[in-house]
């Protein structure tokens, strides 16, 4: 039960996830997280939708990032120290939760992608990491937005395979493709 730098436990409630490699947390955590529920052990969060920006402008979490590509999770996270550098009380901590539509794939994908740089980063230091505590947010966009859709921006929900948005959907496929694989070998 502790986070991945074997450090101190986990910070947040965890709940099970079809993800048995990684720390899944449900929507209310996230709401509460938000409310600020979780500020006296939560210094900083950062939420990455790893969803396809028409789906991300179609409603998203407040203060979510769209990060939907390998290259620019590696420039955001392992090229920059803004996120951790902005830590004010050393006790708490700072966490990246994960999210797609459903948190099956894409999210998931970029969690891994994240750990696994950041692992190859610090691997003359293990067990140490700068980004020690990650988590996907079980059942992704779609379960929170049911949950609290009054803390999306807008207050709604464009799904991947929305009909409008068929060429877009082709286009970033395509893009993610090249992009993620430009950078796999790192």
């Amino acid at each position: 039960d502790l986070i991945a730098d074997f450090s101190a436990p986990y910070a947040l409630p965890r709940c099970k996830s079809k993800h048995s490699d990684l720390q899944a947390i449900s929507p209310e955590t996230v709401s509460n997280l938000i409310r600020g529920e979780y500020s006296e052990v939560i210094d900083n969060y950062v939420i990455v939708d790893c969803r396809y920006p028409y789906e991300y402008e179609g409603g998203h979490i407040e203060g979510a990032q769209n990060i939907y590509t390998k290259s620019d999770i590696f420039d955001r996270f392992m090229k920059s120290d803004e996120f951790t550098s902005k830590a004010v009380d050393s006790n708490k901590k700072n966490v990246i939760i994960f999210h797609c539509e459903f948190s099956s794939e894409r999210g998931p994908k970029m969690c891994r992608y994240l750990r696994e740089s950041d692992r190859k980063e610090n691997a003359d230091q293990y067990p140490r990491l700068t980004y020690p505590e990650i988590y996907i947010l079980e059942g992704g966009y779609k379960a929170f937005y049911e949950h609290e859709s009054s803390q999306c921006t807008p207050q709604t929900y464009k799904p991947m395979l929305h009909a409008d948005h068929s060429q877009d959907l082709k286009h970033f496929r395509a893009k993610t493709k090249s992009m993620n694989g430009s950078r796999c070998n790192r």
